[in-house]
């Protein structure tokens, strides 16, 4: 990092310019030789402004570049340096107090001091600001209250820094702004911020701190650039830059000059360039110089004005002042020399005859015939059709269709708005077309009047609602039978009505309400000896399953030998399926005992009564673990069907029934309206 900043330090010193490019391959050391050849390219501008202050007790530059960043810092440390030795001259104090930065501070002390000691302060004998703060420090030291000054060596800032004991602030020279790091700053451009003061016909070009203004456009031949950016006349009379013969004078005009002869010309004449005086001709330069009716006669410095006396030829005649010749208007009245059916054309000097509009001249008859206009140009005169009528035509148009406002064209009739049909209509072009809204039809005897359709009675009608259709004036409605059903939500379909569930139902206290479709059941079922109800279905509970187990009384082995373990009594309400193709699965037998044990144990499920002409069967199944007998409907059924099945479920055991349970299954089959 070292050798970097000398790399920069030496840049500066030598070249003068920080822009030019670094070598270095590392990032890191190319940064380092930057900001090291910045701050030493500060410190030698700011020598040169403290020689400026002592040389000639002003800050401008020979060159007078006051934009450039080099001119800033150079006016900067001039004019911190003059403060100095002001301060000094006035036996003030050189401790510097204004918050004008760090930097400067040190030059205000350094040339303060200086002055102090002798007049003539040589900034090379201090080599740079920071040999002058050194030299400062080493004189009074044990006074110094900057000693622990935390902005020595400009700080954390980029540009101005003020210790104030709590903090270190920083701040900006005039035409920078502090960035959000409160650190940095950057050129405010006052172009873009509307911060300028240039004028109409300039235009402002930012600069580093500052701006200035520039013209859009030179001043031009005749005029000459102040030094507030303005144009101001060249007076090339008072200058001698003029191109005036001696027998002319000069007259200055904004922006040129004017030759003046000094010889002046008599009224009617006027002096050339070279100041001979010529004629002037009045009856070219003057508008009408004679009054009408006279010709305007040049003469030697003046003019005269002489009567004309017109001589008109045929067609024409004088007018009532004897001054021109007018046309004369053979066409007015009474004269009519075209004769009946023709029109007679007035022109200059004469005139001529013409067939009136819609007619034209029979050469052989030397009459006026009428023209027919629908032959000679078919299809381009009418929209629809035109008819001929002397000297003319007019047109007209077919059913459904009016005349337009030019005669001419057809126009749609809107026979809508007539109200030609019972509900709908819509207009078409020429003509219209009526609609019906939905649940109606349009009349196929007027074409106009519409009928209510009956829904119902469509094919299709038997499939709109579950239970029965009602026709009404364009649409319908679905019913349902007048008990145990209700009409479901999309109003076609019967929802079953649940009694039980309702309380509806008139069961007494000893009886359980059973559903079933389109109404219930009343059911009482009592255990039979040796049995008592399962506790999971009280008497209470409205539930479709009635279970009984085996309660024996003490010693009685004829009951405990008995492999009869259950007797449910179970209530299900089957539909009348409409359209039967395959058989229907209604009940499920699950047994508890695993499918495979180890005592190898077999179940066997059986229907021993109540099947109808086989209207039901039964097989064994495996899912999930479990074996279970499915009982399926294998014929249809039409209700009311009241059918009670008889089904056992047997463990066997080495070909012994070891436990059997029995489910009388009570089967209603109704119509469901779904």
């Amino acid at each position: 990092m070292e050798a970097c900043c000398a790399d920069g330090h030496r840049m500066a010193t030598q070249h003068r310019d920080c822009s030019l490019p670094y070598t270095s391959e590392s990032k890191e050391c190319r940064m380092v030789q930057e900001q090291c050849c910045h701050s030493q390219l500060e410190e030698l501008h700011c020598a040169t402004g403290i020689n400026l202050a002592n040389e000639q007790d002003s800050c401008a530059t020979p060159h007078g570049d006051n934009a450039s960043l080099e001119a800033t810092f150079v006016k900067r440390c001039c004019h911190c340096c003059l403060l100095g030795r002001a301060a000094q001259a006035a036996g003030q104090s050189c401790e510097y107090t204004l918050m004008v930065g760090y930097q400067c501070g040190l030059v205000f002390r350094a040339c303060c001091v200086k002055g102090q000691e002798t007049a003539d302060f040589a900034p090379s004998d201090i080599g740079d600001i920071q040999e002058a703060a050194k030299i400062s420090e080493m004189e009074g030291e044990q006074e110094d209250p900057y000693l622990n000054d935390r902005c020595r060596g400009g700080g954390p800032c980029r540009q101005q820094c003020r210790d104030t004991g709590d903090e270190v602030v920083c701040s900006c020279f005039v035409g920078y702004q502090l960035l959000p790091d409160s650190v940095s700053c950057e050129d405010i451009n006052e172009c873009v911020m509307g911060e300028h003061n240039c004028r109409l016909g300039e235009s402002c070009v930012n600069t580093a701190g500052s701006f200035r203004c520039q013209r859009d456009s030179s001043c031009g031949t005749g005029y000459e650039l102040t030094e507030d950016n303005d144009c101001k006349d060249i007076d090339e009379c008072e200058s001698g830059i003029h191109n005036c013969l001696p027998d002319f004078i000069c007259q200055n005009t904004l922006g040129s000059f004017r030759c003046r002869p000094k010889l002046q010309c008599k009224n009617g004449f006027i002096q050339d360039a070279l100041g001979n005086c010529i004629d002037i001709n009045e009856c070219l330069s003057i508008s009408a110089p004679c009054p009408v009716g006279q010709t305007c006669i040049n003469t030697e410095g003046s003019y005269t004005c002489q009567k004309n006396v017109p001589n008109c030829g045929r067609g024409y005649h004088l007018n009532e002042e004897g001054t021109r010749c007018v046309d004369v208007d053979e066409c007015a009245a009474p004269a009519e020399p075209c004769g009946p059916g023709h029109l007679c054309m007035n022109s200059p000097g004469s005139f001529r005859c013409e067939c009136k509009a819609g007619y034209y001249f029979d050469g052989i008859s030397r009459t006026c015939v009428d023209i027919n206009e629908c032959r000679r140009y078919p299809g381009r005169l009418c929209g629809h059709k035109c008819e001929n009528t002397p000297g003319s035509y007019f047109c007209s148009c077919t059913v459904g269709f009016r005349l337009s406002a030019d005669g001419r064209s057809c126009e749609d009739v809107n026979e809508c708005s007539s109200n030609p049909c019972s509900q709908e209509c819509a207009n078409v072009y020429g003509s219209y077309q009526c609609y019906c809204r939905r649940g109606y039809q349009l009349s196929d005897v007027d074409g106009v009047t519409c009928e209510d359709i009956d829904e119902c009675a469509l094919p299709t009608g038997g499939h709109i609602c579950s239970y029965r259709c009602v026709n009404i004036a364009g649409s319908f409605q679905c019913s349902c039978p007048p008990s145990g059903y209700r009409l479901a939500p999309n109003g076609r379909n019967c929802q079953d009505i649940d009694e039980c569930v309702t309380g509806i139902h008139n069961c007494s206290i000893n009886e359980t309400c059973f559903n079933i479709q389109g109404g219930f059941r009343c059911l009482a079922f009592e255990c039979p000896k040796n049995y008592r109800r399962s506790a999971d279905t009280l008497r209470q509970e409205k539930t479709d399953t009635v279970r009984c187990v085996k309660s024996c009384r003490p010693n009685d082995v004829t009951c405990v030998l008995d492999p009869v373990h259950t007797i449910s009594h179970t209530v299900v309400s089957l539909p009348t399926f409409r359209e039967f193709t395959r058989p229907e699965e209604i009940i499920f037998l699950r047994a508890i005992m695993p499918v495979y044990p180890a005592n190898h144990a077999d179940i066997i499920f059986d229907i021993t009564e109540g099947n109808l002409r086989d209207s039901f069967d039964i097989i064994k199944r495996y899912m999930d673990g479990m074996t279970v007998g499915v009982v399926r409907q294998v014929r249809p059924i039409v209700g009311p069907f009241h059918a009670v099945l008889k089904l056992e479920m047997n463990y066997v055991v080495g070909g012994v029934v070891s436990h059997r349970n029995v489910v009388n299954v009570h089967i209603f089959v109704s119509e469901y309206w779904f």
